[in-house]
């Protein structure tokens, strides 16, 4: 495969583990772009004098933007390095962010969320494939399957101190928060960390995109894919609906929300670590218990919430369903990330740029057809997407039989 050289500074030998450490703080970034806010989109659409809808197009166009933008950055990561254009994307990112928090037109912060997208999208898939370049074998292995555990980290801690932000400043602080906390690894990215691609590919249109169709005709890949859109999807619907089920069905502030959205993340987390601690074990099996387990909670959710309407059958069994979704995240993330591993940022990018596009759809479609209304509605979307998981795991099931272990894992 034909290459090209580099000329960015490469990292310093005794700056990897820094290098490493800040490429993990990096990961949380997309769920912070978009859970930091959460709280107040309520708040948002009031001050604007917009719709809710509107207002959460503002999470939409940036989970569009993101996942469109992965499907191309990959290539360009992987033919003019990593470090030149993750630096410039956390640049433009913190100005993006100043202008949200600054203006009033829903149009201006519509363009900015997009902007938002496309710089995290190169900021992410960059550190994605910063692992591929540094490591190898078991330890690969253990630093992939730990990503979705660090990622938690931000539905976790940012609709809570959204929460907070919210009350105390308004909607605009979070925007301020998230440019601050780029700036910050803007800085330590330039002091410490640097080019870390040993084999760049030269931009050559036609043989990237025949990379990008073997990819996509690796079934193993494709249907790995759609069970992660599959399982972040349930995430995005409680993201997009929970505030609005939560400070107007239940009348709590946006503070309950940002705790609601804690526990939630916690569940993703928990999700993860348990698709860690099974990542050696079948992953047919595994994930098929998974799925049944899912759809028991999401009809569990349906059956409480019509009894009691009080805010625990929203939590309990949202978490439960969570945990379930983060564990089909672990599992599935680590095996497609680890398929391409010589088109390391093309794979990467791929992955996540499918995997956002199918939520945005996925996340739009369910919550017009069935709008953010109470705990009903969120139960009907998650058994929703549960039943097509279903339907995937069952084609993955067909295929293993006609594959053989590469399918059944």
């Amino acid at each position: 495969m034909t290459t090209s050289t580099i000329t960015t500074r490469p990292i310093k030998e005794g700056n990897i583990w820094i290098a490493t450490l800040l490429a993990f703080a990096m990961i949380p970034m997309s769920g912070l772009a978009t859970d930091i806010y959460i709280p107040s989109l309520p708040g948002m659409a009031a001050d604007l004098g917009v719709t809710g809808s509107q207002a959460q197009l503002t999470l939409s166009l940036f989970l569009i933007s993101y996942g469109v933008s992965q499907l191309f950055v990959g290539s360009i990561l992987d033919s003019y390095g990593r470090y030149r254009l993750a630096m410039w994307s956390m640049l433009i990112f913190c100005i993006s962010c100043v202008v949200i928090a600054n203006t009033h037109s829903i149009y201006v912060i519509y363009a900015m969320r997009i902007i938002n997208g496309i710089t995290v999208a190169t900021m992410v898939v960059a550190k994605r494939a910063l692992f591929v370049d540094l490591y190898s074998g078991d330890k690969l292995k253990s630093y992939l399957s730990i990503f979705t555990i660090i990622w938690s980290t931000g539905p976790i801690v940012a609709p809570f101190i959204g929460g907070y932000l919210e009350v105390s400043f308004g909607w605009s602080a979070n925007f301020y928060f998230l440019g601050g906390f780029a700036a910050i690894l803007f800085i330590l990215e330039l002091i410490y960390s640097g080019e870390t691609i040993k084999h760049s590919t030269a931009f050559h249109p036609g043989k990237i995109l025949s990379i990008y169709v073997n990819m996509l005709r690796t079934r193993s890949f494709t249907l790995g894919i759609s069970m992660l859109g599959l399982a972040y999807s349930m995430v995005m619907v409680y993201n997009m609906s929970g505030p609005f089920i939560i400070e107007h069905y239940f009348n709590f502030s946006p503070v309950v929300t940002g705790y609601c959205s804690l526990v939630l993340g916690f569940a993703w987390m928990v999700g993860g670590f348990l698709g860690k601690s099974l990542i050696n074990k079948p992953l047919l099996g595994k994930m098929s218990v998974n799925v049944a387990l899912q759809l028991l909670c999401a009809l569990g959710l349906a059956v409480a919430f019509y009894i009691f309407r009080e805010i625990w059958t929203v939590l309990l069994f949202a978490f439960l369903v969570h945990v379930c979704a983060g564990f089909t995240y672990n599992n599935y993330f680590t095996f497609c990330l680890q398929r391409f591993p010589k088109n390391a940022g093309i794979a990467g990018g791929l992955t996540g740029g499918l995997v956002y596009v199918m939520v945005s759809i996925l996340s739009s479609l369910l919550l017009y057809l069935l709008p953010a209304k109470d705990g009903m509605n969120l139960a009907f979307s998650y058994t929703t997407l549960i039943l097509v998981s279903g339907v995937v795991m069952y084609r993955v099931f067909v295929l293993s039989k006609k594959e053989g272990p590469e399918m059944a894992g």
